[in-house]
């Protein structure tokens, strides 16, 4: 027996079981006449009347071109390829897909075009995390031919109750990995490029160049900020998405001469006002509504269809249930897109970013600094130590180290009073960013006996408590 196989848009077309199918014979041309026997609808697609082989299929055998005398020995794999392969089969709608989008084929405003002009489209998603994974569900079920994904992070526990497109069988695996094997099972008929890595000043053109469109699924300003000005210079419309514990905010930007992001906001506020989600916290159903708007923002405008949000900043309030809109205009003095602008300042990436998203140099003299194995030491020993943790009161409720003082940083600078001069001050947060500002502050209070947890109290989950749940 000998296996042959096919491209998976001749077996779709030719209705084959399989695009991998055994038969027999001792040339080519018998090994495909034998599976022709048995599949009628595959003879017209590969051969013409004459019989002979039609030109724009290559047929290969040992990593050799063949021809149709050419001999097989047994157990030989013939792998038939089309010569102009190398994209998706997007002219035109297969019957099973027909069937798949019905639904949208029967919309006066959508039809076989338009369902074609989704297949075509290539859309780049920004992060698959909370508003990644319904966005990339959302798309690949209504046909989007390409999507890619970027993320450079791995599935934990904590993102499964917000990160629908990832599950339990794909914990520990990087996120683009685990979208993928999702995505393709709701949808095997489109392609998925994964990027695994970030997005950075050096690759953000490639990457958004690749693409019709993008979606921004990102978590913090400097990742914005970066998207924003390559779809500016490359002309890409952006459809933005953001979340804060019960709110949302979803726009459209650089679409038709509308305004960006830097537009809305040309700069970013303090970190300390701008927590992401790990440490703000979002109600795990509030991407859902979020991504699914933003959704359907890229499917109007791949379609061309409806009033898009250019200019405008829909505004969502889970807990009022309530939805409201903010109107805004191009910026005549905007760096990225202003008509007047002098010179262009491409892929600038923003000094203040979320909290925990983006690791900050350190500017504390290395004795400030304790790891966690030490302060474990210092503690079993019983010194005189206050822990001071500078997270937000809702971080607590997730893991804090015992007899510390919470005074969140924001707070600090107002209650000093609190705080024991005469003894030594380890000051916590989740990473380490917010405990070196904090310490900056109290060192120009005139504290002066100072240490901060290096690596905050995921440092403590990594080296001393393994079982402290994160976030």
């Amino acid at each position: 027996m000998n296996t042959v196989i096919f491209p998976d848009v001749l077996a779709r077309v030719a209705k084959l079981p399989d695009a991998r199918l055994q038969g027999q014979g001792t040339t080519v041309r018998e090994l495909v006449e034998d599976i022709c026997s048995r599949h009628a609808g595959l003879r017209d697609h590969l051969f013409y009347g004459n019989d002979q082989f039609k030109e724009h299929f290559l047929l290969s055998a040992n990593g050799e071109l063949v021809d149709g005398e050419s001999p097989l020995e047994a157990g030989v794999e013939l792998d038939i390829m089309l010569a102009t392969s190398g994209g998706l089969d997007s002219d035109e709608l297969s019957n099973d897909e027909v069937r798949r989008y019905v639904r949208h084929i029967t919309l006066p405003d959508v039809g076989r075009q338009g369902q074609l002009r989704l297949k075509k489209s290539r859309v780049l998603i920004i992060g698959t995390g909370g508003l990644g994974s319904p966005v990339s569900l959302y798309l690949a079920a209504a046909g989007i031919g390409t999507l890619g994904l970027v993320d450079f992070d791995r599935v934990e526990a904590s993102n499964l109750q917000r990160q629908v497109v990832h599950g339990t069988s794909t914990l520990g695996l990087p996120k683009v990995e685990s979208a993928r094997r999702r995505l393709l099972d709701l949808n095997p008929d489109i392609r998925i490029d994964a990027h695994d890595c970030a997005l950075t000043p050096d690759n953000a053109l490639k990457l958004v160049g690749d693409y019709d469109l993008v979606v921004d699924g990102t978590d913090n300003f400097a990742t914005r900020y970066l998207v924003n000005d390559a779809c500016v210079l490359l002309g890409r419309p952006l459809v933005y998405g953001a979340l804060h514990r019960f709110d949302g905010q979803i726009s459209v930007f650089n679409h038709k001469e509308g305004p960006c992001y830097r537009c809305l906001f040309p700069k970013s506020p303090p970190a300390e006002l701008a927590p992401n989600c790990s440490a703000g916290g979002v109600i795990g159903v509030l991407p859902g509504v979020v991504g699914l708007l933003q959704a359907t923002e890229a499917v109007k405008l791949i379609l061309g269809i409806g009033e898009p949000l250019v200019g405008r900043l829909m505004r969502f309030d889970a807990l009022a249930m309530k939805f409201n809109e903010v109107r805004f205009k191009r910026r005549a003095d905007c760096p990225s897109c202003s008509p007047g602008r002098t010179c262009m300042q491409p892929l600038q990436e923003e000094v203040s970013a979320c909290t925990s998203s983006i690791p900050a140099s350190s500017s504390l003299p290395a004795d400030f600094r304790i790891t966690a194995l030490e302060l474990q030491q210092l503690l079993a020993r019983g010194a005189d130590l206050q822990l001071l943790d500078v997270r937000e009161p809702n971080e607590l409720e997730v893991c804090r180290l015992p007899g510390s003082l919470n005074l969140p940083l924001g707070e600090l600078d107002a209650r000093l009073d609190e705080l024991d001069r005469q003894r030594t001050l380890c000051i916590v947060c989740y990473g380490g960013t917010r405990a070196e500002r904090a310490a900056q502050l109290l060192l120009g209070a005139g504290f002066n006996e100072l240490q901060v947890l290096q690596g905050g109290i995921k440092a403590w989950a990594r080296d001393v408590d393994t079982d402290m749940p994160l976030y």
